[in-house]
C-alpha cells in the first residue's frame, strides 16, 4: 500500500486526509526507517508494508470504534507509536499519552512528536504497573489501548486500572481467540470491567483478520491492582 492508495482506502471509509496529514505520515515513515537503523523499533521497514501494517492497521481501530475526537487515550507499550500516533494524526484534538518501559523508544517518540508538530501528546518512561498506580493517571482516561502481544488477562491488569468509569479498554489482537477471552474473564470482572464486543475487520490487500476487543469500565478497580512490576506476567489473574 503506497501513500496514494492509503489515502484512497481511508477516503472510502470516510476519513479524508489533508496534505498536511499525508506529509506527517510520510515524515513518520522516513523517521521510523532512519531511527530503526540505530535501534530495533520494527521488523517492518518496506514502505508498502509500513503504510499497510502499521499506519492503516492502527487507524482500523477508529474504523470499528466510534472514538470521540477530543477524548483522552493512553497507549500502553506503544513501541514505535502504534496505534496512538496514526490516530493522533487523523484526530489532531485527541489527547494522547504513551507509556513505554524502554527509554530509547521514548527518545524516538519525543523526536517524532516534535518533527511531526503534534500537540497534546505526553510521553512517559515507566512500567505500566507503576504508571497505573499513579494518582495522576489511574482511572483518568476515556480509552486505553494496547497493541501488545501479551495475553489478554495480562493486558487487562496493566490497562483496565487506567480507564475511567464508563470508559473503555480497547485490546488490539491479530487473531480471534475464544480461549484467551475466556481465560481473561476473571481478570476483567475483578478489575471492574465488562466485555462488550469483539469488533472484527480485515486489512485491505492481504485480507488479514484484525480484532478490537471492547471492554468497558463499570466500576472502580481494587487499589492493589496492578500488582508489582513483572507479577502480572509471571502470575496472571485466573
Amino acid at each position: 500500500m503506497l501513500p496514494e492508495e492509503f489515502k484512497e482506502k481511508l477516503q472510502e471509509k470516510g476519513i479524508n486526509l489533508s496534505e498536511k496529514q499525508l506529509d506527517q505520515f510520510e515524515k513518520y515513515f522516513e523517521l521510523l526507517v532512519s531511527w530503526n537503523e540505530k535501534m530495533n523499533l520494527t521488523a517492518i521497514t518496506e514502505k508498502r508494508e509500513v503504510y499497510l501494517k502499521h499506519f492503516y492497521d492502527s487507524i482500523m481501530l477508529a474504523l470499528v470504534v466510534d472514538l470521540k475526537p477530543d477524548a483522552s487515550l493512553c497507549d500502553v507499550g506503544s513501541g514505535a507509536g502504534f496505534p496512538s500516533i496514526p490516530l493522533k494524526i487523523i484526530y489532531p484534538t485527541l489527547k494522547v499519552s504513551i507509556v513505554d518501559s524502554l527509554n530509547k523508544r521514548i527518545t524516538f517518540l519525543t523526536n517524532l512528536v516534535k518533527e511531526l508538530g503534534l500537540e497534546g501528546v505526553s510521553l512517559f518512561h515507566d512500567r505500566a504497573e507503576t504508571f497505573a498506580q499513579s494518582k495522576d493517571h489511574r482511572e483518568s482516561y476515556d480509552y486505553v489501548t494496547a497493541r501488545a502481544v501479551a495475553r489478554l488477562n495480562v493486558l487487562t491488569e496493566l490497562c483496565l486500572p487506567l480507564v475511567k468509569k464508563n470508559g473503555a479498554f480497547l485490546a488490539l489482537k491479530a487473531a480471534k481467540s475464544d480461549e484467551e477471552l475466556q481465560e481473561a474473564q476473571p481478570a476483567i470482572r475483578l478489575l471492574g470491567g465488562k466485555f462488550i464486543e469483539d469488533k472484527v475487520s480485515f486489512l485491505p490487500i492481504t485480507g488479514d483478520e484484525r480484532h478490537v476487543l471492547v471492554i468497558e469500565k463499570k466500576k472502580e478497580t481494587p487499589k492493589k491492582y496492578p500488582r508489582k512490576p513483572g507479577l502480572p506476567n509471571k502470575q496472571p489473574i485466573v
